[in-house]
């Protein structure tokens, strides 16, 4: 029998995607205010993988996603997500989503993703919050599953989520060093 324990912190991701890449700036504030200092931000993505959010935001979407310096319990991940649901609803216009704020994080072996809908390859985490392992640390590289969003599989994708990767562990090492951690 295994003994249960709590786990090793993880890093705070959020990816956020839009058409109007003025709103990335005050997105990325908010979260800032709840989450603490962004560490690091990508370069604005392309989002052409899929035209799935099309009608919902229009053409010319750009995606960002960018960490926290503070590392979280993975348990918090359905709260932070609500609170992101909150957040793209305090972005809207009459009704109408602007922009698609989807928070998750990383380990050293594994991306997860929340979201709020269900399907057989996720798993319940409470509060109406799935998550989806969505990248899997294999070998030395990140692999993506049959389920992985195409640009998330992506070689650019999987090449960013390496280096968030490498900061992670980096921080894991910080911690490690500081007495009382």
């Amino acid at each position: 029998m295994g003994t249960a324990r709590e786990p090793q912190p993880v890093k705070l991701v959020a990816s956020l995607l839009t058409g109007d890449v003025d709103l990335l700036g005050r997105a990325s504030s908010s979260l800032s205010a709840s989450y603490g200092p962004i560490d690091y931000s990508t370069e604005l993505l392309p989002f052409d993988h899929t035209d799935y959010y099309a009608p919902e935001f229009g053409p010319g979407l750009q995606r960002q996603v960018i960490t926290f310096e503070r590392l979280i319990p993975p348990g918090t991940l359905p709260a932070i997500k609500r609170q992101t649901n909150d957040l793209e609803g305090s972005f809207a216009e009459v009704d109408r989503r602007r922009i698609n704020i989807d928070p998750g994080y990383l380990s050293l072996n594994k991306l997860v993703l929340a979201t709020t809908k269900d399907h057989a390859h996720r798993l319940y985490l409470g509060h109406g919050i799935y998550g989806e392992v969505t990248l899997s640390y294999q070998r030395g590289h990140f692999r993506a599953w049959p389920w992985t969003y195409p640009d998330y599989g992506s070689d650019r994708y999987i090449t960013l989520f390496e280096q968030i990767r490498a900061r992670y562990k980096a921080q894991l090492r910080d911690l490690a060093g500081k007495p009382g951690i």
